[in-house]
């Protein structure tokens, strides 16, 4: 599993990512008494758009990210729970450290929601720094960056 391409989504992707983000994000529904953001987005435009990166054959992880002036957003990250703890999101992230610097951005940006507190145990481990707690709309989110230079 170590040596899994990470590579574009394409148009038959769509309902695999629609999957995957639906099982990853499903059980917090409950937890912060709505539909995570994730869920709501409209995937097959991101794939259109070149945003999300998928890996496993089948799809068992993704990124969705979006390049800015500044930074690179690390929008959504997903791992299949019958995946989780072999590795893949641990795959993605550096992934995204490595997308950001090729395209010679100095830093990552995410949230996450904050009733979502294992992701707030996992960032960290990864270099990402607390940047500030918020309310967006009805989201109660914590906010990282990630320097890479």
């Amino acid at each position: 599993m170590a040596d899994e391409e990470i590579r574009p989504a394409g148009a038959a992707d769509v309902p695999v990512v629609e999957g995957v983000i639906d099982a990853a994000f499903r059980p917090y529904i409950e937890r912060i008494g709505r539909v995570p953001q994730p869920m709501e987005e409209d995937h097959a435009a991101n794939v259109a758009a070149g945003k999300v990166f998928v890996t496993g054959e089948p799809v068992t992880g993704l990124v969705v990210v979006e390049a800015f002036e500044d930074h690179l957003f690390l929008d959504i990250i997903a791992v299949h729970p019958t995946a989780r703890g072999g590795g893949v999101g641990r795959r993605l992230l550096r992934f995204v450290d490595a997308h950001a610097r090729a395209l010679a951005l100095p830093e990552i940006r995410l949230y996450t929601n904050a009733l979502m507190w294992e992701n707030q145990k996992i960032y960290p481990k990864y270099g990402y720094e607390l940047v500030e707690r918020r309310l967006d709309g009805p989201y109660d989110r914590v906010h990282y960056r990630k320097r890479l230079l």
